[in-house]
């Protein structure tokens, strides 16, 4: 699998200018890595709608903090951290807000149906383990998705995971065995 990276800093000096408050740079930064970081998100999330939130979120918040950035080089680490942060807000906030759907009976003591019928089609076995996946994913907390996007979808490794998290390796390496642990077990697969 291809790794998903947020992208090498291409012009140190760009990162410079938006941390003195240079717009353009910073809009420059932002649609470099508008797609890896929109790409996390929907890993952490799980739908398209909060990974766009998550998203807006994490470059809003860059902004504010563009000037805590020391170093340019550690950009891809100090963003990477922004926008996981991001994504386990909006989960965990849709998490709070969720609503339940409840079905009604009408007089007669039947559910009600809506005005118009939909037609389901069975889905393919690729997009049934798709959806079993998304299920199993949906789940796990917020920090294990972000772990295992960090680690399986974008592929970086324990001391990059650990840096982007603010965390010590050793951490890093605990929570992301416990988060597969955890992902196992909510696809059913027995322990080992």
């Amino acid at each position: 699998m291809e790794a998903i990276a947020i992208g090498a800093t291409r012009d140190p000096d760009l990162v410079e200018r938006a941390r003195r408050g240079d717009l353009e740079a910073f809009e420059s930064i932002v649609r470099d890595r508008m797609g890896a970081v929109y790409r996390l998100a929907l890993a952490i999330t799980g739908n398209e709608a909060d990974a766009a939130d998550a998203t807006q979120d994490a470059f809003v918040a860059a902004w504010k903090q563009i000037r805590s950035l020391k170093d340019a080089a550690r950009l891809e680490a100090w963003l990477g951290r922004i926008a996981v942060n991001s994504a386990r807000m909006v989960v965990r906030a849709r998490r709070r807000r969720s609503v339940r759907e409840i079905r009604t009976i009408d007089g007669l003591g039947t559910a009600a149906t809506a005005a118009h019928s939909t037609v389901h089609i069975a889905p393919s076995p690729a997009e049934r383990d798709g959806q079993t996946l998304a299920a199993a994913l949906d789940r796990l907390d917020p920090d294990q998705r972000a772990i295992l996007a960090l680690r399986h979808l974008e592929g970086r490794g324990i001391p990059e995971i650990a840096t982007i998290l603010g965390v010590p390796e050793g951490t890093a390496k605990s929570r992301l065995f416990t988060a597969r642990k955890a992902l196992a077990r909510a696809l059913g697969e027995p322990d080992r």
